[in-house]
């Protein structure tokens, strides 16, 4: 059974005695794409991934994941789906090859196409070197790198990750990122919750923000940074006795007031004239003779973004109400 939409959930409610932890949520995510969901802790998020993936029962709505619905189907969304979540599910008693040998044995892979595939991805996941050692003795990091092989053994339709790189260095990030790089371009469908707004940037070609267990907002990181009043032009000055100087100005050219950072020497105002408005800027500060050291024109980064639509910052703590359900 094949459809454009790899995902497609409406009206997804989940109740968990008197707190509502999703109230009528709807994802649609085309075959071949990456959904990033973002949303601070407790928002609902990891309810949605377990609903999805046929772990928890919605109390309202439908759902229906590769073509088939996940109430009545959830055998056949299991055989087409992959699923990495928080935590590490590794054997650590066993080695990383073994891991993933027994995996693919219980996916039903005969003997020697389970090594061959495990080979496969301790190559593709750089823990190559790791093979053969016991999987307790493997740092955070590697354990999560494996967690993540074992996701791919049986080559899932639809793929999703919960908080994916938590644990990764910077370069083991970057290889994670390449590898789902590679999955989406052979036609893998990933859905993933993450914390880092740089991932959600980098990966996503929709981003679905919730909160309070409600659809707040939902784009690509373009139209989600528009959001937040265009672009903004941002003066970094050389004397910062000219700081209200470049403020007045700034503020005649945007018809916007200004933030003025002092210890930083900076003026930020948005604008909705793009380069057009950077260089009326630049003109008046060259005809008030205002020496600069920098002039940008930048989108709003995905932190204020977030800050905007929810009213706080990405939370790391992990005491959440879905957490404590899943």
């Amino acid at each position: 059974m094949t459809s454009a939409l790899a995902i497609e959930a409406h009206g997804l409610v989940k109740r968990y005695g008197p707190k509502t932890a999703l109230a009528g949520v709807d994802i649609e995510v085309p075959t071949g794409t990456v959904t990033a969901v973002l949303g601070p802790n407790g928002a609902g998020k990891t309810t949605a991934v377990r609903i999805l993936t046929t772990l928890a029962d919605a109390d309202e709505g439908t759902a229906t994941v590769a073509g088939f619905d996940v109430r009545r189907h959830p055998n056949e969304v299991r055989r087409r789906i992959g699923l990495a979540a928080q935590d590490a599910t590794v054997d650590p008693l066993l080695t990383g090859y073994e891991n993933l040998v027994m995996i693919g044995e219980l996916h039903q892979l005969s003997r020697s196409e389970a090594k061959r595939r495990a080979r496969e991805l301790l190559e593709q996941f750089s823990l190559v070197d790791a093979a053969d050692r016991v999987t307790s003795g493997y740092s955070g990091g590697m354990r999560r790198r494996l967690d993540l092989a074992a996701t791919l053994v049986a080559r899932p339709q639809v793929l999703f990750l919960d908080e994916p790189t938590t644990g990764l260095d910077p370069r083991a990030r970057n290889e994670l990122w390449e590898v789902l790089d590679t999955l989406v371009g052979r036609g893998t469908t990933l859905l993933l919750t993450t914390q880092y707004l740089e991932e959600a940037d980098r990966l996503a070609d929709d981003i679905v923000v919730i909160d309070r267990g409600k659809i707040i907002a939902r784009g690509d990181a373009r139209s989600l940074k528009r959001q937040v009043g265009g672009d903004n032009i941002g003066i970094t000055l050389a004397d910062d006795d000219l700081l209200e100087a470049a403020a007045g100005l700034l503020a005649s050219c945007t018809g916007h007031e200004p933030v003025v950072d002092r210890p930083l020497r900076t003026v930020t105002a948005p604008t909705t004239d793009g380069v057009a408005g950077l260089a009326a800027v630049a003109n008046a500060l060259a005809e008030a003779g205002i020496r600069v050291e920098d002039l940008s024109l930048r989108q709003p980064t995905l932190d204020e973004v977030f800050l905007t639509l929810t009213g706080q910052a990405i939370d790391h703590d992990e005491n959440a109400l879905e957490e404590a359900h899943s």
